[in-house]
């Protein structure tokens, strides 16, 4: 995913955004077609690298770099924000119908009659439709979504330069936490921890999605009270200190109920954060300020993972999610020292 986004950070603007979209989805299609029907291990592995398969959960690779970059220029400064909470309502909602869609592994099980592989491979079949749909959306794009003519090739000035070097480091920080807590894994911890049917857990991931897609337009709301950079701090440092709690729950309801909790704030920081990026470089950086900074977190993702995988298994089964909460923590408080003094236009403009 890393790669795809560097990529689109280098040719997009010059490639066409809508052109290099359509094609990051048919090759992401393709590659899970792919690994849906194989039964090698390493096959599988050069089809997800190819197809950019993740176990996030949610889209992360070229399509998140351009999106993200073409969105600003859809509306005016005032509603940015608006806009990106609803983009990530948008993809909630279908995280909401995937987590679902996830949990009719069992149904075909029990129903069905099927073997557990033939069932996984049924369901995961899912994806690469999905995506070839996607590929028909991005086909229908219009021009609004290229970059500017004149900043196809626009170097960064110093000032962003120093903006996107600081601010990185620090994404960099949350990215590697957010590496221990993906979906796989926190799937991997409530079936371990509580035997939890994978009905159970698609439901679950299914009911976090849709709260998180409340919370997006509720970050909007609140941001245009408080700012975003106190959006961002003041709602995800509650979210990690619930996430503790969820390791300390005595059974899976419980767990349950303290990991939506965690849900409904978690993500309050996401349309903030985009809106926050887009608006501290000019419009013609936009691809490249949304590529450096998501390049960055989708390294730490990949790191997270490696080192998660050993601590489940030798130290103890909770632990990413005591590192992963403490690490955000840390972040949170290292973003709002930083910027917490640095305001978008639309901000200072209201201040006068």
């Amino acid at each position: 995913m890393a790669v795809a986004a560097l990529f689109a950070t280098l040719v997009a603007d010059r490639f066409g955004r809508r052109r290099f979209l359509i094609l990051s989805a048919s090759v992401s299609a393709l590659g899970g077609l792919v690994a849906a029907l194989l039964s090698d291990w390493r096959l599988l592995a050069v089809a997800a690298f190819a197809g950019g398969l993740n176990g996030m959960g949610r889209d992360r690779g070229a399509g998140l770099v351009l999106e993200q970059a073409a969105l600003p220029a859809t509306v005016g400064a005032g509603e940015r924000t608006k806009v990106f909470a609803w983009y990530n309502v948008l993809q909630d909602i279908g995280h909401a119908l995937g987590g679902l869609v996830a949990g009719l592994v069992t149904v075909l099980e029990k129903q069905a009659s099927m073997g557990t592989l033939e069932a996984v491979r049924t369901v995961l079949l899912v994806y690469p439709a999905a995506l070839a749909l996607g590929v028909v959306f991005y086909s229908r794009l219009s021009p609004a979504a290229e970059a500017p003519r004149a900043g196809a090739r626009s170097p960064l000035t110093p000032a962003t330069r120093r903006i996107l070097w600081h601010i990185s480091g620090l994404f960099a920080v949350d990215s590697v936490a957010g590496g221990f807590l993906t979906s796989a894994l926190l799937t991997y911890y409530f079936f371990e921890r509580y035997a939890a049917s994978a009905l159970a857990i698609g439901v679950l991931f299914a009911a976090a999605r849709v709260l998180n897609a409340f919370s997006h337009l509720g970050a909007a709301w609140l941001s245009q009270r408080i700012g975003l950079v106190r959006t961002m701090v003041f709602t995800h440092i509650p979210s990690s200190l619930l996430l503790v709690t969820v390791a300390f729950a005595p059974s899976f309801p419980v767990a349950a109920a303290l990991f939506l909790l965690r849900e409904a704030l978690v993500e309050m920081d996401v349309p903030t954060r985009q809106s926050y990026v887009m608006a501290m470089v000019r419009p013609e950086e936009r691809t490249a300020a949304s590529g450096v900074t998501n390049i960055v977190r989708m390294a730490g993702w990949a790191v997270g993972p490696v080192l998660t995988g050993g601590l489940m298994a030798g130290t103890a089964l909770a632990a990413p999610l005591y590192i992963g909460a403490g690490l955000k923590v840390a972040y949170d408080l290292a973003l709002w020292r930083a910027f917490r003094h640095r305001r978008p236009p639309e901000e200072d403009a209201r201040a006068r």
